[in-house]
């Protein structure tokens, strides 16, 4: 049996022996580097990161292009930081699953130091330690993972979070909220010398780069409002040769740990293959499965420098071309069929992704949507090819049997995601001269599903639990009444606030011509069990285009 926190540079036989590659540098010198001289710290200490961000600083290292490790700064789940990264000492093993059943398997011990930062009104230690690292002059990127909700101020009325308006009151003391404590630790960093500095979202949604800017330049001002700080840290978080907020498009399917994964490594002797189930519903273990394919594209804006992320695969380039590649995926090729397999399977009753792949309605529906419906309006970024991108997806990626994702993952916040991935391509449509949105019809159809999907019952007319979603119990109200079987249901009454309302879709699904066809496709749902199977069915006999 090997341990993950064995001298890998001893006993490499032992690590061997179980399938695992090791690193050839020195972590305990990394570590006593990354201390003197941060260059890189990481916002989100989740299975993204342990799968992507960290095998591209252990590439680095290994290339002897990154002299000291990630700082890693998990700011949702306080047992993370005790549980796996202290426990194995900052260690990760990555298993890459195949379609064909083989893993590959890599150690990596390119995470120089771990910390939790949760609100610095209960325990101010993490945010302190936060602030001592921003102020180096070596500090270069400070990067995220921490998903679209954790970029929000306010809720779908407007209002300030409550965390979020007590830290425009109190200042950058003891913030709360996450982006508050970042704010915070760039009024750190500005006293003590202003150095440059980049801010690098990479997480998954549209303009991330830009809405990590707006949110810091709005507590910034705020802050400035209320005295906190003067007009001239709002010009340095307000410069771009300052503080820099590059767009990126980042792609690499990283589920949960699978019990399948947790086994297959047990039996090859590796000793710590348990899963950390935490309080706070975070999965999460000494190793991460992901997938093969990744892609990562990022505008090239460092101020202070950077690490040399092309020699690890990132594509380097400039802001268009970011923008191109970021909505090719996130609007057209990836995301808006991710959401529609997570409705529908959510719904129908599947447990993986892959399994989904074997109903052949629902692979012609998502080929409707990315082929047919999104592939004409989206701008072809050139560093990736879209149609290869969806050819990969559709035929490898989503139907690995290997990569044990769930519908119910990517279910999760479905309310906050629906804007970029269908609200975008139907603003395309309106755009477009020659093109008309209401000829749209299977966009249309998931966004019904989805209204069907927020009664809570499935199509068996059975109830089950919808994933977690900051509205879902505002938007379940709206429909909680509705029964199946019920011809006389006021759809219009019901679902007009949800339809209209620019801040979930990025329009008003009425004033731009599919507000009535949404109602239309969501009735037909309600006419009893089976209703969702049966709706899909006709609508791709009377609507589907043949996609070769």
């Amino acid at each position: 049996m090997v341990k993950i926190t064995d001298n890998y540079l001893t006993d490499s036989a032992a690590f061997k022996k179980a399938g695992i590659q090791v690193p050839t540098y020195d972590a305990s010198q990394l570590a006593a580097e990354t201390d003197r001289n941060p260059q890189w710290i990481h916002f989100g200490g989740g299975n993204l990161f342990r799968a992507f961000h960290a095998a591209i600083a252990d590439t680095l290292i290994a290339k002897g292009e990154l002299k000291s490790g990630v700082i890693v700064a998990e700011t949702h789940d306080k047992d993370v930081v005790p549980g796996i990264y202290d426990k194995y000492n900052n260690r990760i093993v990555r298993v890459i699953t195949k379609a064909d059943g083989s893993q590959d398997r890599q150690l990596f011990a390119s995470v120089g130091r771990a910390l939790f930062a949760g609100p610095a009104t209960s325990d101010s230690t993490g945010y302190e330690n936060l602030k001592s690292i921003f102020e180096k002059d070596s500090l270069q990127v400070a990067s995220f993972s921490i998903t679209e909700k954790g970029y929000h101020l306010t809720n779908g009325a407007g209002d300030y979070f409550s965390a979020v308006a007590n830290d425009l009151k109190n200042g950058p003391a003891k913030p709360e909220n996450n982006m508050a404590q970042l704010v915070g630790c760039l009024v750190a960093r500005f006293n003590k010398g202003a150095k440059p500095i980049t801010l690098m979202s990479t997480d998954n949604f549209s303009q991330n780069g830009d809405r990590l800017k707006n949110t810091v330049i709005t507590i910034a001002k705020a802050w400035k409002d209320n005295g906190f700080v003067g007009q001239d840290f709002v010009d340095y978080v307000s410069n771009a040769s300052k503080v820099a907020f590059p767009l990126s498009m980042i792609d690499r399917i990283t589920p949960n740990p699978a019990e399948t994964i947790s086994k297959s490594l047990a039996d090859d002797g590796f000793e710590d293959s348990e899963i950390l189930h935490s309080p706070q519903h975070t999965n999460i273990a000494a190793f991460t499965n992901t997938e093969e394919a990744h892609y990562l594209v990022v505008e090239d804006s460092f101020p202070n420098g950077r690490p040399a992320f092309e020699d690890a695969g990132v594509i380097m380039t400039d802001r268009d071309t970011v923008n191109a590649a970021d909505e090719m995926k996130v609007t057209t090729c990836l995301n808006p069929l991710h959401t529609a397999l997570a409705v529908y399977g959510s719904i129908l009753g599947y447990d993986s992704i892959a399994s989904e792949m074997q109903n052949l309605d629902l692979v012609n529906l998502i080929k409707q949507i990315g082929y047919v419906e999104g592939l004409p309006v989206v701008q072809d970024p050139k560093v990736i090819d879209p149609k290869q991108f969806i050819d990969e997806l559709v035929s490898k990626r989503l139907p690995n049997p290997y990569i044990p994702d769930t519908p119910q993952r990517i279910a999760t916040d479905t309310s906050q995601k629906l804007g970029v991935r269908y609200g975008v391509t139907i603003q395309h449509y309106v755009d477009d001269v020659n093109r008309d949105p209401k000829t749209l019809n299977f966009i249309p159809l998931v966004i019904a599903t989805w209204l069907r999907y927020l009664m809570g019952i499935n199509d068996k007319g059975e109830t089950f639990e919808p994933s977690p979603d900051p509205m879902f119990d505002e938007l379940h109200a709206k429909v909680a009444e509705f029964s199946l079987g019920d011809s006389t249901v006021d759809v219009h009454s019901a679902v007009e606030s949800i339809l209209s309302n620019e801040g979930i879709f990025g329009a008003n699904l009425y004033q731009v011509g599919l507000g009535e066809k949404i109602e239309d496709d969501f009735k037909a749902m309600l006419a009893g069990p089976g209703a969702i199977e049966s709706s899909l069915k006709e609508m791709l006999s009377e609507k589907g285009q043949e996609v070769k």
